[in-house]
């Protein structure tokens, strides 16, 4: 006996797959949006607002939470992603600036991180 899974359902599956297999951890660097952004629209259109725990990350789902920690000083945060980073952003998350304040990295404008994602 053998199933046959028709096309579409065969890049459906594919695609919850790829989605699953984002890492749940991830470290590297994390920088903040400019307030020169403010009230612009996000990829997922909500307008940038500098006083929300929002992010841009290059993969995760709009919607999902994600706890960032500064790595230099323990600090974290959990912020909700609802822009999208272009893939040559050197950094693994982008912060609003509430986000940086809470992580107290704004004066040097980037930090170490790392990014747990929240189920």
């Amino acid at each position: 006996m053998s199933i046959r899974i028709a096309g579409p359902l065969v890049l459906l599956l594919a695609g919850l797959l790829a989605t699953s297999a984002i890492a749940q951890t991830q470290e590297g660097m994390a920088s903040f949006y400019s307030d020169k952004l403010e009230g612009k629209k996000t990829a997922s259109g909500q307008p940038y607002d500098k006083s929300a725990l929002t992010a841009s990350h290059k993969k995760l789902p709009y919607g999902t939470k994600v706890q960032v920690t500064n790595l230099a000083n323990s600090k974290s945060v959990v912020v909700t992603v609802n822009d999208r980073m272009a893939q040559s952003n050197k950094s693994v998350i982008e912060l609003s600036r509430k986000a940086a304040e809470e992580l107290d990295m704004t004066k040097a404008g980037k930090a170490k991180v790392k990014l747990e994602v929240q189920k």
